[in-house]
C-alpha cells in the first residue's frame, strides 16, 4: 500500500528502510561459503506475498514508490549527482531474464533505463579483455542500468564449455570481483539477482515454447543441448555465488519457478535499495517567483 512519509515522499507500507530491509538481508547469498543451489527451494516464497492473487497486488503497490524514485535519481543527475543502479541478471535459459525485463522494469520510466542483453561476444569483443564490453554498456549517473546476462557469462559458460584455459578462469573470479568494487566507487549500487529455476520447470517452460508458434522465435535447439550439462551449470554457479557475493556486490538468491514472485521479489529489492540511496529532487537554480511573476504577465 502506498503512502507519503513525513516529508512528503512516495514509500511502499513495510518496504522502507524502516523495517531493516527484511527481504534483502533474506535473499543475500552470504559468499564465501559452499553453494549447494540443490538445497535452496525453488517455488519458495520466503517473504512477502504467498499466492499469485496477493503478488500481482503486490506489485502494483510498488508501481508508483519505484516509479517515484527512479524520476528522482534520474532528476538529481541533472544537479551533478553521480549515482547510478545496475541490475544484473543470471540464470539458466527460462529462468525469467527477459520476462524481469518486461514486467519490473515497465514499471519506470524507459528514458532513464540502460537496458544490455548480453550474448556470445562478437570478433571485436573477443579481441579485448572480457569486460572491456560490459564497461562500456554501464549506465551512467541517474540511470537504472539492467543487464540480461553479462560478464558472469566469462565464468558460467567459459567454465562449463571450456571456452578458456581453466587458469584464466580462476583468474576472473578475482578481476570481477575488483571490478565491482571500483564501481561502488563510482557512486554504481549493483543488484545482482540470480534467477533459480528447477529442472524440471525449465523442461515445462520450453515445452510451452514448442506449443506455441508466437513463442518458436525464442526457442534454441541448443537448449536441449545445455539440459545434458545442467549439473556443470549448476556447478559453475554455484562457485560464482560463493566467490563473487561480497559485501559491496552481494548476489541475491530468487526463487524463480513462481514468475509472480521473481517479479515482485526483484521489484521489492530495487525499491529497497532506491529507497536506501533516497534521492532528492534538486532545488531550483533560478528565483521561482520572479518566474511565476514573469508568466503571469504574459
Amino acid at each position: 500500500m502506498s503512502e507519503k512519509d513525513a516529508k512528503g515522499r512516495t514509500t511502499t507500507k513495510g518496504s522502507t528502510a524502516g523495517d531493516g530491509f527484511a527481504l534483502r538481508e533474506r535473499l543475500r547469498v552470504p559468499g564465501g561459503k559452499p553453494m549447494d543451489l540443490a538445497s535452496y527451494d525453488t517455488r519458495e516464497t520466503p517473504s512477502g506475498p504467498r499466492d499469485k492473487e496477493a503478488g500481482l497486488a503486490a506489485m502494483t503497490d510498488l508501481a508508483t514508490p519505484l516509479a517515484d524514485l527512479q524520476e528522482r535519481l534520474w532528476a538529481a543527475s541533472t544537479a551533478g549527482d553521480r549515482r547510478r543502479v545496475l541490475l544484473v541478471l543470471q540464470g539458466m535459459d527460462t529462468s525469467g531474464k527477459g520476462g524481469t525485463v518486461k514486467h519490473v522494469i515497465g514499471l519506470f520510466n524507459p528514458s532513464g533505463c540502460r537496458i544490455h542483453a548480453f550474448k556470445a561476444p562478437t570478433p571485436e569483443e573477443r579481441a579485448h579483455p572480457f569486460l572491456w564490453r560490459i564497461k562500456k554498456a554501464l549506465p551512467q549517473a541517474g540511470e537504472l542500468g539492467i543487464f540480461d546476462r553479462s560478464h558472469y557469462e566469462d565464468v558460467l559458460v567459459a567454465r562449463v564449455r571450456a571456452l578458456a584455459p581453466a587458469a584464466e578462469i580462476e583468474r576472473r573470479y578475482d578481476e570481477i570481483n575488483r571490478f565491482e568494487k571500483s564501481l561502488a566507487g563510482k557512486c554504481v549500487t549493483v543488484i545482482k539477482c540470480f534467477l533459480h529455476i528447477s529442472y524440471d520447470e525449465q523442461r515445462d517452460r520450453l515445452l510451452k515454447r514448442l506449443d506455441r508458434p508466437d513463442k518458436h522465435w525464442k526457442f534454441h535447439v541448443s537448449d536441449i543441448d545445455d539440459r545434458a550439462l545442467w549439473p556443470a551449470y549448476q556447478q559453475a554457479y554455484e562457485l560464482a555465488l560463493e566467490r563473487c557475493s561480497t559485501p559491496h556486490a552481494p548476489w541475491y538468491l530468487v526463487p524463480a519457478d513462481r514468475k509472480w514472485y521473481r517479479n515482485w521479489a526483484i521489484s521489492r529489492l530495487l525499491l529497497e535499495h532506491l529507497s536506501e540511496l533516497d534521492p532528492r529532487y534538486p532545488k531550483a537554480d533560478f528565483d521561482v517567483e520572479e518566474a511565476r511573476r514573469r508568466l503571469l504577465e504574459q
